[in-house]
């Protein structure tokens, strides 16, 4: 039995996933089914795009890998897990749901979350404070199809770099840290999440959207992005004594449970 089967399941308080995009050709289902397997919390936050409607507009595109990531969520769900649903822009036909609970699963626009030591953190998805989705909707939706073909190049890549005994890189996400416009882009996205915290009075925020992993403190409060699953396959989790971590789950060496390793490299907050 190798360690990481002595260790599972990675029990954590709360887990918080964003930008799955199920139905585009782009997500990673089956990492991430690999990580809710490998993983159990007493909270399960769902911080939008999980469903991408606006990529299934342009044809359907939904594989069996899919089905069973949506069977491990209801799974998560029946087993007593509480999962809070955050529709995004990409799944926003949901939001007309929002404040109905379906079973152990509520669906909210945004929710206050109590870590165990205290601290108050709102919890969005965070299209509202992207400027490009909120005043040119045709814009954001050409940007989501050119978006959805650098995703596929970046599938061929994958495939490639694993056939070759490589590990997991994306080619997005290298280009996103490389073009100085994206770079502004996050940073001012970044900022404007943090005054919506301040400006509440709360600890923090957590969110998603940008398909930006992150968590540092800005102004006083605590910035956090869950990332995404479609480039760097990134999640937050709160531990059992309150501390945030951002965890990357990499392919190591195969695509199987027992060769995922979770490096919790990108950011810890106590």
């Amino acid at each position: 039995m190798t360690r990481i089967e002595r260790m599972l399941p990675l029990r954590y308080r709360s887990i918080w996933i964003s930008d799955v995009h199920l139905g585009c050709r782009g997500c990673q289902a089956d990492f991430l089914l690999d990580f809710l397997q490998a993983t159990d919390s007493k909270h399960l936050y769902l911080v939008g795009d999980i469903v991408d409607v606006w990529a299934m507009q342009g044809g359907v595109y939904w594989p069996e890998a899919h089905n069973n990531l949506v069977r491990a969520l209801l799974e998560k769900a029946r087993n007593g897990t509480q999962v809070v649903y955050l529709p995004g822009n990409h799944d926003e036909v949901f939001r007309a749901h929002a404040g109905v609970d379906f079973g152990n699963i509520a669906v909210r626009n945004e929710i206050v979350h109590t870590t165990i030591d205290g601290r108050r953190f709102l919890v969005t998805h965070g299209d509202k404070f992207d400027c490009v989705v909120q005043s040119g909707r045709w814009l954001a939706k050409l940007g989501a199809r050119a978006y959805d073909a650098l995703l596929i190049a970046n599938n061929w890549i994958a495939d490639l770099r694993r056939f070759l005994g490589l590990g997991y890189w994306s080619l997005a996400a290298y280009l996103k840290h490389k073009v100085k416009d994206a770079v502004n882009y996050i940073g001012n996205y970044e900022q404007a999440v943090a005054e919506e915290a301040r400006g509440q009075r709360l600890d923090g925020m957590i969110c998603g959207h940008i398909h930006h992993a992150e968590m540092r403190e800005i102004e006083g409060v605590l910035y956090c992005n869950c990332g995404d699953w479609v480039e760097s396959c990134t999640a937050l989790v709160e531990h059992h004594d309150g501390r945030l971590e951002l965890l990357r789950w990499t392919d190591v060496s195969q695509v199987s449970l027992t060769a995922w390793e979770p490096i919790p490299a990108l950011a810890q907050a106590s």
